[in-house]
């Protein structure tokens, strides 16, 4: 009897151990698959992102070019026409389309944009300058989004039908229908002109990214709260969540750990396109505040015809936004792995 339970006790725990090797084999084939599917899905948005940014390359060349010569716009009335002749040729404008694209594009590959029409400096060393200012105002925008967005989607969902939930609903309503320069113009008449309280323009210390945070946030934080709560309402009601409460299980738990985090990936999706939309929206709440970014020095080239400034600008800002969008898109993966990382 002795000779026979061993030989069952050794045979079981043969059988546990290769049990045991075949799951393993099973998983290190499935992260092997899902390693290939992500370096795979990385290739093809690097792919499609290089080939949208030489799009915009290309566009934003020819697109200068239609407004005419520079020179009109930045010499004083009355010059002779040999300055202008010689400060054409000093900027190359003097010589065929062509070969002026593709100097530009050689030039974008070495990092050299140029010089600024009007400040006869490297246009990199420009916004090298302002483009900190720019990023902080981003950073600050987005971090007062998503802070403020999710806890208010989440109190929305929980205070759905009551006073408290129609009123965030409300305020994100307001955030939502507001254009970012009426919404701008607001607040500097009132904290500024009327209330004394904040700064109007300028980005000396934190207190002038204020404002302009509060408005670069405003539509951003409006979608999160909607967002938040439709998904919130959405995977409240599904069955597991109704087990873990009849469990007696903390409603933070349930809605910290189980609800939230289920109701993460459209929350995600519009953080992301909102990020994308924010950087172009920086430009028109740079050039209302005046904080010295990027936005306004693209503003104020456009004006002014200076092709290397405006350029590199919004070469500049699409660049940010297609990383934006490919980073984005593999947080999906890593937040839920039923997301399939090979869809376009």
């Amino acid at each position: 009897m002795a000779t026979i339970r061993s030989t069952l006790v050794c045979h079981s725990a043969n059988l546990v151990i290769a049990r045991g090797s075949r799951q393993c084999s099973h998983l290190k084939s499935a992260l092997s698959r899902w390693s290939a599917n992500v370096l795979d899905f990385l290739a093809r948005r690097i792919l499609g992102a290089l080939a949208t940014l030489c799009f915009v390359v290309t566009a934003v060349f020819f697109a200068t070019r239609l407004s005419g010569n520079a020179m009109d716009y930045l010499l004083p009335p009355g010059t002779d026409a040999q300055t202008k002749v010689a400060m054409v040729q000093q900027f190359g404008l003097d010589q065929p389309l062509w070969v002026q694209f593709f100097r530009f594009v050689g030039g974008l590959l070495h990092g050299d944009m140029g010089l600024s029409f009007y400040e006869r400096r490297p246009v990199v060393d420009i916004y090298a300058e302002r483009l900190p200012n720019t990023l902080q105002l981003f950073a600050y925008a987005l971090f007062i989004s998503v802070v403020a967005g999710v806890p208010l989607g989440i109190a929305a969902a929980l205070k759905r039908g009551k006073a408290i939930g129609s009123a965030i609903m409300g305020l994100a309503f307001i955030g939502y229908a507001t254009p970012n320069f009426v919404l701008a113009i607001i607040m500097i008449l009132v904290f500024s002109l009327k209330l004394h309280w904040l700064p109007s323009s300028g980005s000396m210390t934190a207190l002038h990214f204020l404002m302009p945070a509060l408005v670069l946030s405003a539509l951003m934080l409006a979608e999160i709260i909607r967002f938040t709560r439709n998904a919130m309402l959405d995977v409240l009601g599904q069955d597991y969540i109704r087990t873990a409460r009849a469990k007696g299980m903390p409603k933070f738990l349930v809605v910290g750990k189980h609800a939230l985090r289920n109701a993460a990936i459209p929350v995600v999706t519009v953080i992301g396109l909102q990020v994308a939309g924010m950087v172009g929206r920086c430009v028109v709440v740079e050039a209302v505040f005046a904080t010295k970014g990027i936005g306004d020095l693209v503003v104020f080239s456009a004006i002014g015809r200076d092709y290397p400034v405006l350029q590199f600008g919004v070469i500049l800002i699409a660049t940010l936004v297609v990383v934006t969008s490919v980073l984005i898109d593999l947080l999906y993966a890593l937040i839920d792995p039923r997301v399939k990382v090979t869809a376009s």
